[in-house]
């Protein structure tokens, strides 16, 4: 099984972006860091993405990580794009992206 993270990786390339996992394990604390406190993906190609992923059920969640983040403001003014990417299954068993822009 993919994860969120792996879809929105795959997805961003196929849109022509070249795309890397900015997040990162930290094994002290064993937690997942992103990049910022936000992002997880970062695409680069006429613009700079920054991606949030998720499962659909976490969207919400990860939408008020992102409204309180110190960074947002900050990406913001840089003029990057910023994205949630929630992931479910759909009724045909195939994954799909509710993608909610947050610049």
């Amino acid at each position: 099984m993919s994860t969120p993270t792996q879809r929105s990786l795959k997805l961003l390339r196929e849109r022509g972006y070249l795309a890397q996992v900015v997040e990162r394990w930290n094994p002290h604390a064993r937690i997942r860091q992103d990049l910022f406190g936000i992002v997880d993906v970062l695409g680069i190609a006429d613009e700079v993405v920054a991606v949030q992923t998720t499962s659909a059920s976490n969207l919400s969640a990860r939408l008020a990580k992102i409204a309180d983040s110190e960074a947002l403001p900050i990406l913001r003014r840089a003029g990057v794009r910023i994205l949630v990417h929630g992931w479910r299954k759909n009724a045909a068993g195939r994954w799909v992206v509710r993608e909610v822009d947050v610049s």
